[in-house]
């Protein structure tokens, strides 16, 4: 009866050594070479220049949101291409009406300025 879960135990068992095997290869044989720059917490090469509770500009906000519709989008449109012959013309329709709304607001954000940067 628990046979067929012996190709599922080789799997995970693969996939640990091989997640494994290089962060220990890694952290056995890589060179040591620690100096100040590298034990300090911020490992950019200088030192913190203003508080870590700066103001970001409000646009970053708006091209990150911008960024995760347009790839979400993508994330939608490849099942609905590949089912596009059997949900016929409604999900035609109902993904016209997905696209759509994408694109006004896009327009909206394109003329309230949320993409020039100065």
């Amino acid at each position: 009866m628990l046979e067929g879960y012996l190709p599922i135990l080789v799997f995970i068992a693969v996939g640990l050594i091989v997640g494994a095997a290089p962060l220990t290869l890694g952290v056995l044989l890589g060179p040591r070479h620690p100096d100040d720059a590298k034990d300090s917490p911020y490992e950019c090469g200088f030192e913190a220049f203003e508080d870590s509770r700066m103001k970001f500009d409000v646009r970053y906000y708006l091209v990150a949101i911008l960024f995760i519709i347009f790839d979400l989008e993508i994330a939608f449109l490849f099942p609905w291409a590949v089912v596009l012959k059997h949900i016929g013309i409604f999900g035609l329709l109902s993904m016209a009406l997905f696209l759509g709304i994408l694109v006004i607001g896009f327009i909206y954000e394109w003329k309230k300025g949320a993409l020039e940067w100065e």
